[in-house]
């Protein structure tokens, strides 16, 4: 991992790897997509297969303009996180990932600036889909380049803060907005399903 700050040398005897949650484990858009038409049947919508920015804000303002409060008005209210549905695959995934020998995972998410609801909720959503040990392998926080960790699974392709080579390399995890774009030599992770992480992480620990 050239060009990447350096772990300590006790940290090098395991695989650290940090896995994001919405996106990635937890169906932000679809829970989204369902509360918008529900909330907002009048409004225009953007269909899943047709997503095509990581914030939705920016493409829903391209629809009509002024329906950023009505967005936030959805996303931002309480039980909204909570009521996340897994994606397929990918609590099973993740457990098994950590039981590897010589792998450890924490998820690592970023609440919303307005974290009222959101900071409390992703906790009870590890909890409930993964257990309360996974309390203590959650890290919360609005710039995920100071975290340190051999790989971080993020479906945002580019993630930005304080440092311009973070420690982990980053893997995209597939989103419908993220399926088109060039992602500048970074690996790919399509789903949780066909098994493919399995030969991702061994990739990773034999690189260690």
């Amino acid at each position: 991992m050239a060009g990447r700050r350096s772990i300590s040398a006790l940290a090098q005897k395991q695989l650290y790897v940090l896995v994001d949650l919405d996106g990635v484990m937890a169906d932000f858009d679809a829970h989204f997509l369902a509360k918008w038409r529900q909330k907002y049947p009048e409004e225009p919508y953007v269909a899943l297969e047709d997503r095509k920015t990581f914030y939705l804000v920016d493409q829903y303002e391209t629809l009509k303009e002024g329906l950023k409060p009505k967005l936030k008005s959805v996303y931002e209210t309480k039980g909204f996180f909570r009521e996340l549905p897994p994606i397929e695959g990918a609590c099973n995934a993740v457990k098994e990932m950590n039981e590897m020998e010589g792998v450890e995972v924490f998820i690592c998410s970023s609440p919303l600036f307005f974290y009222k609801y959101s900071v409390k909720e992703k906790f009870e959503w590890v909890e409930h889909y993964l257990g309360k040990d996974w309390i203590n392998r959650t890290i919360l926080t609005r710039d995920k380049t100071v975290v340190n960790g051999h790989i971080l699974i993020d479906d945002n392709v580019k993630i930005k803060g304080a440092l311009n080579q973070p420690s982990w390399e980053h893997v995209v995890f597939t989103a419908h907005y993220n399926k088109e774009m060039n992602l500048r030599g970074k690996k790919r992770l399509n789903n949780w399903t066909d098994g493919s992480w399995r030969e991702l992480i061994m990739d990773f620990k034999r690189r260690l």
